[in-house]
């Protein structure tokens, strides 16, 4: 059964671009090593809400816009080993320090799908 990455984070408005470019080198690496699926959304309709949403849960700035992202598996099993390969890529050494986003304030986790895909 698939498994699925979940992330949520928030960018600042003027490393969009940077981030934009880091997503779309990255998106190759991880299908190479077997993602099946990579999916990179920016924020368009996520209003502040007055006790959760989106921007409250990265703590997203005024010059902050949210991304919400996931990538697809074929499994758990299959996630780790993706994950592993992909991280320890020489094209990924790039980003050990340097990516556009607090990654303090990124939430993610794992999942099991029980409906769709």
């Amino acid at each position: 059964m698939a498994y699925v990455d979940g992330f949520v984070i928030a960018v600042p408005k003027d490393k969009l671009d940077a981030y934009k470019t880091m997503s779309r080198e990255c998106e190759p690496v991880w299908r190479e090593y077997g993602a099946i699926g990579y999916v990179e959304c920016v924020g368009d309709d996520v209003p502040y809400g007055k006790v959760t949403s989106f921007p409250r849960a990265v703590q997203a700035a005024d010059d902050e816009i949210v991304i919400f992202s996931w990538i697809v598996y074929e499994s758990r099993e299959a996630r780790d080993t993706v994950n592993n390969k992909a991280m320890n890529d020489p094209r990924m050494k790039k980003y050990e320090n340097a990516v556009p986003f607090d990654g303090k304030r990124m939430i993610y986790g794992g999942f099991k799908p029980f409906l769709g895909l």
